[in-house]
């Protein structure tokens, strides 16, 4: 059996991005190194990214992510509330309907729910 579950990035901050994504989407804690360069956060389904300092490589962002919400349209207009900027509103885009923002390095962050994705993807 194989089975991903963690996931690297650099980032600028940890903590920022640590708090960009326990903010945002409920992302928990899991552990922190002494210091601060490193932070794991975990997700509901226990898939675990570690946010790892390296400004250098966090300026490449060459990943994106896929989170998956309850309802990508009620999660865009609260992260909107709260000040949160989208590249692209919930709609139907190449990969399926969701929306799209960047988080503070750069991460191309596509949010999409089940639901939606089966009536208008």
């Amino acid at each position: 059996m194989v089975k991903l579950d963690h996931l690297g990035l650099y980032v600028a901050d940890p903590r920022r991005s640590a708090d960009f994504y326990v903010r945002n989407f409920g992302f928990a804690i899991e552990m922190e190194a002494p210091g601060g360069e490193m932070i794991a956060i975990k997700d509901d389904a226990e898939f675990t990214i570690f946010l790892g300092r390296d400004p250098e490589r966090a300026a490449l962002a060459a990943c994106d992510l896929f989170l998956q919400v309850d309802d990508v349209e009620m999660k865009h207009r609260e992260l909107t509330a709260a000040g949160v900027a989208f590249a692209k509103p919930p709609e139907k885009l190449f990969w399926g309907y969701g929306a799209e923002l960047l988080d503070h390095d750069g991460y191309r962050v596509h949010v999409w729910d089940e639901k939606s994705m089966r009536e208008k993807g």
